[in-house]
């Protein structure tokens, strides 16, 4: 795709829009009002809106190199705490991938210059549940495992911040953690169990 191809398809887009409703920017530009924010990886593959089949303003969307929910990163922080306390969101969503670059290169032991900090967070993960992870055999399965487990410490960094926890307590926010199966189409729901995570680590991350 080039940028001329880009302002082509723009002007397409908007004659499709108004074809349907002329006042379709005018809403547009009173504000936006998304329930939804969705967190998840920047592969090219995978876009936010079109895999749920969302519309402009539904979902609010922050997307980063394996869908990483990191403390330190501000710009993660920032947009968590406008969708929570602005927006006032009420679902949470962390979405990986299967096949996600992001996860093989942290499993790889080459020096890959400033992404090495950021990739460090998934080995991490992998840390974390390594004698599970050890135990499988096939490297495509052991990835894909990796995914998931991926998002669910994600989500369970979510659970860790102030904005989160005052927001379940105050109007009943949730986390959840889907994967996307690139090789299907297919959204799958992890199950999270936000109250259960919740609960487990309230004693040491507890935040009034």
């Amino acid at each position: 795709m080039n940028i001329d191809t880009v302002f082509e398809n723009n002007k397409n887009w908007i004659a499709e829009r108004l074809s349907t409703d002329s006042d379709y920017f005018k809403k547009m530009g009173q504000g936006q009002k998304p329930e939804l924010l969705y967190i998840g990886c920047s592969d090219s593959r995978v876009t936010a809106e079109e895999l749920m089949g969302a519309e402009p303003g539904e979902v609010f969307v922050h997307r980063n190199i394996a869908n990483m929910v990191i403390s330190i990163d501000l710009n993660a922080m920032s947009v968590i705490n406008y969708a929570v306390d602005h927006l006032k969101v009420k679902q949470i969503v962390v979405c990986g991938h299967y096949a996600c670059g992001g996860v093989q290169a942290a499993m790889e032991s080459a020096d890959l210059g400033i992404l090495n900090p950021w990739l460090r967070n998934i080995r991490d993960v992998y840390r974390i549940h390594r004698a599970e992870l050890n135990a499988i055999e096939d490297n495509t399965e052991k990835y894909d495992r990796l995914v998931e487990l991926n998002v669910k410490e994600q989500c369970v960094n979510l659970i860790k911040t102030a904005a989160v926890q005052k927001a379940f307590r105050e109007r009943g926010l949730k986390v959840h953690g889907w994967v996307f199966d690139i090789h299907t189409g297919k959204l799958i729901d992890l199950k999270i169990d936000f109250e259960g995570y919740l609960k487990d680590i309230m004693e040491i991350y507890h935040l009034d």
